[in-house]
């Protein structure tokens, strides 16, 4: 197993796709999440979010605002992470070549989750400490007090981030096999993390309760509703407080070994092509 691990692992590694997706999980949460703010903040422009100022910036908001965007954003990039590694196969057609060499195939599929797990690890950690530097540089920049998350809070904010990405990962790696592909998993991955979750959110369930309660069982706001419950902000897409932490660490946790089983079973029981 642990050859399977390793040999997953420099494949990951030396995948170009895979490097360009942590450039852009971190561009867009150093963009979106610290530079245009400080922006508007130097600039002193008026908006929905004035009121934060250099406060939503500085270095104790550390955990809130790095998981922010994982309910949705970079939960996409995770998502075509996970099929990526999966999907490959298929589209390069060398599962025979794989399975031919003596693992099983569910030996396999274990060593590509592994691996998924501790690419979206690294992501999140990433996320993390670019975060710390553009923070610690905001507030040194404006003289303010740097005072950095508790250990325990970080530990568990990369811990929750970890899980959903996980998830994410997973879940890509599952329509990779359900569809044996890259491109249609993809796409039809990036339309419900983007499109249909914001759809039942804002349209269907104010006007529908019974979406409205179904939303409580969906992955998406669950993952939402567990990094409000450490910190991210409400104003943040896909970010809303529809249930407790604890009930949201369950469910994401519960989706995670469900994709994970049902991707499992998928490939044991089908053809490979």
């Amino acid at each position: 197993m642990y050859d399977d691990i390793r040999a997953e692992a420099l494949k990951i590694t030396r995948r170009p796709a895979v490097w360009t997706l942590l450039v852009v999980a971190l561009t867009l949460s150093l963009t979106f999440t610290y530079l245009v703010p400080y922006a508007g903040y130097a600039g002193g422009t008026a908006g929905p979010t004035a009121d934060r100022g250099l406060a939503a910036l500085r270095p104790d908001q550390l955990v809130g605002n790095s998981v922010g965007g994982l309910p949705v954003f970079i939960g996409a990039l995770m998502l075509i992470l996970g099929v990526l590694i999966v999907g490959s196969e298929y589209a390069w057609g060398t599962w025979k070549s794989v399975l031919t060499q003596d693992p099983s195939r569910l030996r396999v599929y274990a060593a590509k989750l592994v691996v998924a797990c501790l690419a979206a690890l690294a992501g999140v950690l990433a996320v993390f400490a670019a975060g710390a530097v553009a923070s610690g540089v905001i507030a040194a920049a404006e003289s303010s007090p740097i005072t950095w998350p508790g250990p325990i809070d970080l530990v568990t904010g990369i811990g929750a981030g970890w899980l959903i990405a996980s998830m994410w990962t997973v879940l890509g790696a599952l329509l990779a096999i359900a569809m044996r592909g890259v491109a249609l998993p993809v796409g039809l991955g990036l339309v419900w993390l983007l499109a249909v979750q914001n759809l039942l959110s804002l349209i269907a369930a104010p006007l529908l309760d019974w979406v409205a309660q179904l939303q409580k069982a969906l992955p998406g706001p669950n993952a939402g509703s567990l990094v409000a419950a450490i910190g991210a902000r409400a104003d943040t897409p896909g970010v809303a407080a529809l249930v407790g932490g604890g009930q949201a660490t369950v469910v994401v946790a519960g989706y995670l070994l469900a994709f994970a089983a049902l991707g499992a079973a998928l490939l044991r029981g089908r053809d490979i092509l």
